[in-house]
Protein backbone atom coordinates (compact mmCIF):
# COMPACT_ATOMS: atom_id res chain seq x y z
CA UNK A 1 0.00 0.00 0.00
CA UNK A 2 1.11 3.95 -0.81
CA UNK A 3 2.14 5.89 1.98
CA UNK A 4 1.33 10.08 1.61
CA UNK A 5 3.22 12.08 3.74
CA UNK A 6 1.31 15.71 4.60
CA UNK A 7 3.09 18.47 5.25
CA UNK A 8 1.49 21.03 7.29
CA UNK A 9 3.54 24.38 8.12
CA UNK A 10 2.06 26.32 11.45
CA UNK A 11 2.57 29.97 12.49
CA UNK A 12 -0.05 30.47 15.41
CA UNK A 13 -2.65 28.34 14.10
CA UNK A 14 -4.41 27.30 17.20
CA UNK A 15 -7.66 28.17 15.63
CA UNK A 16 -7.02 26.04 12.72
CA UNK A 17 -5.37 23.19 13.48
CA UNK A 18 -8.23 21.23 15.46
CA UNK A 19 -10.66 22.24 12.21
CA UNK A 20 -8.08 20.71 9.34
CA UNK A 21 -7.00 17.34 11.18
CA UNK A 22 -11.08 16.08 10.97
CA UNK A 23 -11.60 17.92 7.72
CA UNK A 24 -8.86 16.27 6.35
CA UNK A 25 -9.23 13.05 7.68
CA UNK A 26 -12.67 12.65 6.65
CA UNK A 27 -11.32 12.99 2.64
CA UNK A 28 -8.67 10.48 3.25
CA UNK A 29 -9.92 7.67 4.99
CA UNK A 30 -11.55 6.45 1.87
CA UNK A 31 -8.46 6.40 -0.23
CA UNK A 32 -6.66 3.30 -0.39
CA UNK A 33 -3.28 4.60 1.02
CA UNK A 34 -1.49 4.94 4.46
CA UNK A 35 -1.22 8.78 5.75
CA UNK A 36 1.01 10.27 7.95
CA UNK A 37 1.15 13.77 8.92
CA UNK A 38 4.11 16.20 9.89
CA UNK A 39 2.68 19.51 11.55
CA UNK A 40 5.90 22.22 11.34
CA UNK A 41 5.22 24.26 14.09
CA UNK A 42 7.44 27.65 13.09
CA UNK A 43 8.49 29.44 16.20
CA UNK A 44 4.70 29.74 17.22
CA UNK A 45 3.69 32.27 19.90
CA UNK A 46 -0.01 31.18 20.74
CA UNK A 47 -1.35 27.85 22.17
CA UNK A 48 -0.63 26.11 18.20
CA UNK A 49 2.29 23.87 19.56
CA UNK A 50 -0.23 22.33 22.68
CA UNK A 51 -2.78 21.75 19.90
CA UNK A 52 -0.53 19.88 17.99
CA UNK A 53 0.46 17.56 21.51
CA UNK A 54 -3.32 17.06 21.69
CA UNK A 55 -3.34 15.68 17.84
CA UNK A 56 0.14 13.34 18.45
CA UNK A 57 -1.77 12.16 21.82
CA UNK A 58 -4.59 11.21 20.08
CA UNK A 59 -3.00 9.03 17.04
CA UNK A 60 0.64 9.07 17.95
CA UNK A 61 0.88 6.48 15.12
CA UNK A 62 0.32 8.74 12.59
CA UNK A 63 0.23 12.48 13.65
CA UNK A 64 3.26 13.69 13.79
CA UNK A 65 5.10 17.54 14.97
CA UNK A 66 8.57 19.32 14.81
CA UNK A 67 8.87 22.20 16.89
CA UNK A 68 11.52 25.16 16.05
CA UNK A 69 12.91 26.91 18.96
CA UNK A 70 12.15 30.14 16.88
CA UNK A 71 10.23 31.15 14.01
CA UNK A 72 12.20 30.62 10.68
CA UNK A 73 10.02 31.14 8.33
CA UNK A 74 7.50 29.22 6.30
CA UNK A 75 10.19 28.22 3.70
CA UNK A 76 12.14 26.25 6.81
CA UNK A 77 8.84 24.66 7.34
CA UNK A 78 8.54 23.40 4.28
CA UNK A 79 11.62 22.19 4.23
CA UNK A 80 11.78 20.44 7.68
CA UNK A 81 8.72 18.74 6.80
CA UNK A 82 9.83 17.32 3.42
CA UNK A 83 13.04 16.15 5.68
CA UNK A 84 10.92 14.12 7.87
CA UNK A 85 8.36 12.68 5.58
CA UNK A 86 9.12 9.23 4.82
CA UNK A 87 5.91 8.73 2.39
CA UNK A 88 6.04 7.75 -1.16
CA UNK A 89 4.23 11.09 -2.14
CA UNK A 90 4.15 13.94 -0.12
CA UNK A 91 1.85 16.64 0.27
CA UNK A 92 2.38 19.95 1.28
CA UNK A 93 -0.76 21.96 2.57
CA UNK A 94 -2.03 24.93 4.46
CA UNK A 95 -3.78 24.60 7.77
CA UNK A 96 -6.12 27.03 7.17
CA UNK A 97 -7.98 25.28 4.66
CA UNK A 98 -7.05 27.63 2.11
CA UNK A 99 -6.48 24.39 0.13
CA UNK A 100 -9.17 22.16 -0.28
CA UNK A 101 -8.85 18.65 1.29
CA UNK A 102 -11.18 17.32 -1.45
CA UNK A 103 -8.65 17.19 -4.44
CA UNK A 104 -6.39 15.03 -2.10
CA UNK A 105 -7.61 12.16 -4.29
CA UNK A 106 -7.76 14.06 -7.37
CA UNK A 107 -3.91 14.38 -6.84
CA UNK A 108 -3.49 10.73 -5.80
CA UNK A 109 -5.35 9.61 -8.72
CA UNK A 110 -3.19 11.64 -11.15
CA UNK A 111 0.12 10.65 -9.61
CA UNK A 112 -0.76 6.70 -9.41
CA UNK A 113 -0.60 6.96 -13.27
CA UNK A 114 2.97 7.18 -13.52
CA UNK A 115 2.69 10.57 -16.26
CA UNK A 116 2.92 13.11 -13.94
CA UNK A 117 5.78 13.29 -10.96
CA UNK A 118 4.06 16.36 -9.71
CA UNK A 119 0.18 17.72 -9.16
CA UNK A 120 -0.34 20.73 -7.44
CA UNK A 121 -3.11 23.53 -7.36
CA UNK A 122 -3.56 26.66 -8.97
CA UNK A 123 -6.12 29.50 -7.95
CA UNK A 124 -8.20 30.86 -10.93
CA UNK A 125 -9.25 34.01 -8.96
CA UNK A 126 -8.57 35.57 -5.40
CA UNK A 127 -12.01 36.18 -4.75
CA UNK A 128 -12.11 37.86 -0.75
CA UNK A 129 -8.71 38.90 -1.04
CA UNK A 130 -7.98 43.28 -1.60
CA UNK A 131 -7.89 44.42 -4.57
CA UNK A 132 -4.43 45.69 -4.39
CA UNK A 133 -2.97 43.00 -3.02
CA UNK A 134 -4.04 41.16 -5.80
CA UNK A 135 -2.92 43.15 -8.54
CA UNK A 136 0.34 42.99 -6.73
CA UNK A 137 0.66 39.36 -6.84
CA UNK A 138 -0.56 39.68 -10.51
CA UNK A 139 1.91 41.72 -11.18
CA UNK A 140 4.84 39.59 -9.46
CA UNK A 141 4.02 36.73 -11.95
CA UNK A 142 4.49 38.92 -14.65
CA UNK A 143 7.76 40.20 -14.14
CA UNK A 144 9.83 37.26 -12.55
CA UNK A 145 8.43 35.08 -16.07
CA UNK A 146 9.76 37.77 -17.36
CA UNK A 147 12.98 37.95 -15.98
CA UNK A 148 14.03 34.34 -14.69
CA UNK A 149 14.30 31.43 -16.73
CA UNK A 150 12.08 29.55 -13.74
CA UNK A 151 9.11 30.02 -14.87
CA UNK A 152 6.10 30.12 -12.33
CA UNK A 153 2.31 29.51 -13.54
CA UNK A 154 0.30 32.68 -12.42
CA UNK A 155 -1.63 31.85 -8.94
CA UNK A 156 -0.03 28.12 -8.26
CA UNK A 157 0.01 27.30 -4.64
CA UNK A 158 2.71 25.15 -2.28
CA UNK A 159 -0.15 22.65 -2.01
CA UNK A 160 0.73 19.84 -4.15
CA UNK A 161 1.72 16.21 -4.22
CA UNK A 162 5.14 15.10 -5.42
CA UNK A 163 6.47 11.92 -5.86
CA UNK A 164 9.76 10.56 -3.53
CA UNK A 165 12.13 11.32 -6.53
CA UNK A 166 10.81 15.07 -6.88
CA UNK A 167 11.03 15.51 -3.03
CA UNK A 168 14.64 13.84 -3.54
CA UNK A 169 15.62 16.19 -5.85
CA UNK A 170 14.05 19.28 -4.18
CA UNK A 171 15.80 18.06 -0.55
CA UNK A 172 18.88 17.94 -2.57
CA UNK A 173 19.19 22.13 -3.00
CA UNK A 174 20.52 22.68 0.19
CA UNK A 175 20.59 26.68 -0.54
CA UNK A 176 19.69 29.31 2.96
CA UNK A 177 17.35 30.98 1.12
CA UNK A 178 14.46 29.31 -0.35
CA UNK A 179 11.83 29.82 -2.67
CA UNK A 180 9.97 26.89 -2.73
CA UNK A 181 7.88 28.12 -5.99
CA UNK A 182 11.14 28.84 -8.04
CA UNK A 183 12.65 25.50 -6.54
CA UNK A 184 9.58 23.16 -7.70
CA UNK A 185 9.85 24.55 -10.98
CA UNK A 186 13.51 24.54 -11.10
CA UNK A 187 13.99 20.78 -10.09
CA UNK A 188 11.71 19.99 -13.57
CA UNK A 189 10.06 17.00 -13.51
CA UNK A 190 6.07 16.58 -15.04
CA UNK A 191 3.86 18.71 -13.29
CA UNK A 192 0.42 19.12 -13.71
CA UNK A 193 -1.73 22.16 -12.67
CA UNK A 194 -5.39 21.67 -11.20
CA UNK A 195 -7.40 25.14 -11.27
CA UNK A 196 -9.47 25.79 -8.47
CA UNK A 197 -11.41 28.93 -7.02
CA UNK A 198 -10.53 30.70 -3.72
CA UNK A 199 -11.40 29.70 -0.41
CA UNK A 200 -11.07 31.59 2.46
CA UNK A 201 -9.50 31.01 5.77
CA UNK A 202 -11.67 28.52 7.76
CA UNK A 203 -10.26 30.59 11.38
CA UNK A 204 -7.71 32.81 12.43
CA UNK A 205 -5.84 35.47 10.42
CA UNK A 206 -3.27 35.85 7.90
CA UNK A 207 0.70 36.66 9.41
CA UNK A 208 1.70 37.42 5.78
CA UNK A 209 1.73 41.29 5.92
CA UNK A 210 2.03 43.42 2.37
CA UNK A 211 5.51 44.05 3.83
CA UNK A 212 6.12 40.14 4.08
CA UNK A 213 4.83 39.37 0.89
CA UNK A 214 7.05 42.26 -0.70
CA UNK A 215 9.98 40.91 0.91
CA UNK A 216 9.28 37.57 -0.14
CA UNK A 217 8.65 38.71 -3.89
CA UNK A 218 11.88 40.05 -3.94
CA UNK A 219 13.36 37.21 -2.77
CA UNK A 220 12.13 35.10 -5.42
CA UNK A 221 13.08 37.22 -8.11
CA UNK A 222 16.85 37.38 -6.44
CA UNK A 223 17.03 33.89 -6.24
CA UNK A 224 16.35 33.18 -9.63
CA UNK A 225 17.47 36.06 -11.71
CA UNK A 226 20.41 38.19 -12.04
CA UNK A 227 18.35 40.82 -14.30
CA UNK A 228 18.38 43.27 -11.37
CA UNK A 229 22.50 42.58 -11.48
CA UNK A 230 22.05 43.85 -15.10
CA UNK A 231 19.26 46.69 -14.34
CA UNK A 232 21.96 48.17 -12.20
CA UNK A 233 24.82 48.35 -14.99
CA UNK A 234 22.81 49.75 -17.20
CA UNK A 235 21.56 52.13 -14.84
CA UNK A 236 25.17 53.07 -13.85
CA UNK A 237 26.09 52.96 -17.70
CA UNK A 238 23.08 55.55 -18.51
CA UNK A 239 24.05 57.98 -15.59
CA UNK A 240 27.75 57.94 -16.73
CA UNK A 241 26.90 58.34 -20.16
CA UNK A 242 24.73 61.20 -18.91
CA UNK A 243 27.52 62.57 -17.53
CA UNK A 244 29.95 62.47 -20.15
CA UNK A 245 27.74 64.73 -21.82
CA UNK A 246 27.28 67.41 -19.26
CA UNK A 247 30.77 67.56 -19.25
CA UNK A 248 31.12 67.97 -23.24
CA UNK A 249 28.01 70.59 -23.09
CA UNK A 250 29.62 72.55 -20.57
CA UNK A 251 33.02 72.77 -22.30
CA UNK A 252 31.09 73.85 -25.07
CA UNK A 253 29.04 76.56 -23.61
CA UNK A 254 32.94 78.15 -21.46
CA UNK A 255 34.06 78.44 -25.11
CA UNK A 256 30.71 80.22 -26.79
CA UNK A 257 29.51 82.02 -24.03
CA UNK A 258 32.83 82.61 -21.35
CA UNK A 259 31.51 84.93 -19.42
CA UNK A 260 27.58 83.30 -19.28
CA UNK A 261 26.35 83.04 -15.73
CA UNK A 262 26.37 79.69 -14.36
CA UNK A 263 23.54 77.14 -13.91
CA UNK A 264 23.62 77.98 -10.32
CA UNK A 265 24.65 75.66 -7.00
CA UNK A 266 21.19 74.53 -6.99
CA UNK A 267 21.22 72.66 -9.89
CA UNK A 268 24.75 71.17 -9.19
CA UNK A 269 23.43 69.79 -6.02
CA UNK A 270 20.55 68.37 -7.48
CA UNK A 271 22.96 66.70 -10.09
CA UNK A 272 25.14 65.52 -7.69
CA UNK A 273 22.32 63.84 -5.29
CA UNK A 274 20.94 62.12 -8.63
CA UNK A 275 24.10 60.50 -9.14
CA UNK A 276 24.77 59.39 -5.48
CA UNK A 277 20.66 58.03 -5.34
CA UNK A 278 21.64 56.54 -8.36
CA UNK A 279 25.23 54.92 -6.82
CA UNK A 280 23.08 53.78 -3.89
CA UNK A 281 20.33 52.09 -5.07
CA UNK A 282 22.79 49.73 -7.34
CA UNK A 283 24.91 49.55 -4.42
CA UNK A 284 21.77 48.25 -2.75
CA UNK A 285 20.99 45.41 -5.35
CA UNK A 286 24.73 44.40 -5.76
CA UNK A 287 24.58 43.85 -2.04
CA UNK A 288 21.47 42.00 -1.41
CA UNK A 289 23.06 39.61 -3.53
CA UNK A 290 26.90 39.67 -1.68
CA UNK A 291 23.86 39.45 1.49
CA UNK A 292 22.74 35.81 -0.04
CA UNK A 293 26.52 34.81 -0.47
CA UNK A 294 27.48 35.49 2.91
CA UNK A 295 24.49 33.93 4.32
CA UNK A 296 24.91 30.64 2.59
CA UNK A 297 28.78 30.40 3.55
CA UNK A 298 28.00 30.59 7.05
CA UNK A 299 26.54 27.13 6.21
CA UNK A 300 23.87 27.78 9.71
CA UNK A 301 21.48 25.45 9.71
CA UNK A 302 17.69 26.30 7.98
CA UNK A 303 15.93 26.00 10.91
CA UNK A 304 16.85 24.03 14.55
CA UNK A 305 14.96 21.85 16.17
CA UNK A 306 13.26 22.44 19.63
CA UNK A 307 10.82 19.31 19.85
CA UNK A 308 10.04 16.21 18.01
CA UNK A 309 7.57 13.56 18.02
Amino acid sequence: MAKISIVVPCYNEQESVPLFYPAVEKVVRNMPVEIEYWFINDGSTDKTLAELRKLHEQDPQRVHYVAFSRNFGKEAGLYAGLEAATGDYVVVMDVDLQDPPEYLPVMYKELSTGEYDCVGMRRTDRKGEARFKSFLSNQFYNVINKVSDTKIVPGARDYRMMTRQMVDAVLSLKEYNRFSKGIFNWVGFRTKYLPYQNVERVAGTTDWSMWKLFKYAIDGITDFSEAPLAIATWIGGLSAFIAVIGIIVVIIRHFIAPDGSAFGWASMVCIMLFIGGVQLFCLGIVGRYIGKIYMQTKQRPIYIVKEKK
